[in-house]
């Protein structure tokens, strides 16, 4: 691999910076053995009755020689080390560049291989991990784009049928005609009113104010409000609640949250299935599950349940899958709430959670 000119520009460096700590080195150790211990050397010889001159000479042929000899091999090596780590250090921070360019010009499958130091490896380890998380965000936002033109499409291009139908005189005006209008309409008004919900809690500044909130009356409060959903399919519905359950959190928002998960088991429930409602205390959390008979999410789609405009039915029945945005809303509001959502299925029935904090 080629390095790119500031990497190249990085090894230079540290083989500079290495051979001037080994010169430093020298430099100390030659004044220690050429000043210092020949200083000695010079007195101890002359002292045992060896002249000034053949001491002098003895040092320049035992210790210099020698000294020079290891100092020559002590800057070889120091060089090849330098260049060694500098190499060590500029293929990793070689390849780590190249992907963050590859990720620059779109290309969200770069990775970088787990190569060098610890810290390097970690580096990389850090660098992958953001990169599948970018993929992700592009993978999301390609699909709420197609997803979102899709909601927008159906709707509209009904009422756009209609509406020519009614001006040629196709389709006499009645008033099941307008009924249906007025559908369309409603259903426009509900993906709108979603969006917005969506984009209001993925604003940066917006602080979650949260409280104790009662638990077992947010839920009775709740299902009353999804009874007639429920009654008029012929659902049993089991509710397994403690009397009195605190939770820390938005009361608005987990009045939504519920809300949201009601009306998706009254609506993937089949007609005389059943339904139950269920909380329990763990330590310094509370969970809340939904379950409900029916048809399974199968596992290739559970991770993707709480993703907006996600929906199992590939056909998009909109009367029963709805946008597809409840459940976003669901994850957007727990989590900032400082909760987790999750869910689990079997071939026959289908169970959502809510775990929140408690105070």
């Amino acid at each position: 691999m080629t390095l790119p000119r500031r990497l190249r520009t990085l090894a230079v460096g540290i083989t500079l910076v290495s051979v001037l700590v080994a010169i430093s080195a020298v430099a100390v150790i030659a004044v220690g053995v050429l000043v210092v211990a020949q200083s000695t050397f010079n007195r101890l010889m002359i002292e045992a009755g060896t002249p000034a001159a053949e001491a002098q000479a003895m040092f320049d042929h035992g210790v210099a020689t020698i000294f020079v000899v290891a100092v020559a091999i002590a800057v070889v090596i120091s060089i090849a080390l330098a260049i060694g780590l500098a190499a060590l250090l500029a293929r990793p921070l070689g390849h780590l560049a190249d992907a963050a360019e590859r990720i620059a010009h779109g290309d969200y499958g770069a990775r970088v291989p787990r190569t060098g130091p610890v810290e390097l490896a970690s580096l990389a380890d850090s660098f992958n991990q953001m990169a599948h998380s970018l993929s992700e965000q592009e993978r999301e936002r390609r699909d709420f784009i197609i997803n979102a033109a899709h909601e927008l499409r159906t709707p509209l291009t009904n009422l756009q049928g209609y509406l020519e139908g009614l001006r040629d005189g196709v389709i006499a005006p009645t008033s099941e005609q307008f009924g249906s209008l007025h559908e369309e309409a409603q259903r426009l008004v509900r993906l709108s009113r979603s969006l917005d919900a969506l984009a209001e809690n993925e604003r940066p500044d917006r602080v979650a104010v949260c409280q104790d909130v009662d638990l077992a009356q947010a839920v009775r409060l709740a299902y009353e409000v999804a009874r007639p959903a429920f009654e008029s399919k012929d659902i049993a519905v089991e509710i397994s609640i403690p009397e009195t359950l605190l939770v820390h959190a938005e009361p608005d928002g987990l009045a939504q949250v519920l809300a949201n998960l009601l009306q998706n088991a009254s609506r993937y429930t089949p007609a005389g299935g059943t339904a139950s409602i269920r909380a329990e205390s763990r330590r310094a959390t509370v969970t809340v599950s939904i379950s409900n008979s029916g048809d399974g999410i199968p596992a290739s789609d559970l991770p993707f349940v709480f993703e907006r405009f996600y929906r199992v039915e590939k056909s998009r029945d909109a009367a029963r899958g709805g946008a597809g945005i409840g459940l976003a809303i669901v994850k957007q509001l727990v989590e900032a709430s400082g909760g987790k959502v999750g869910a689990d299925s079997t071939d026959h029935s289908t169970r959502f959670w809510v775990s929140l904090p408690s105070p």
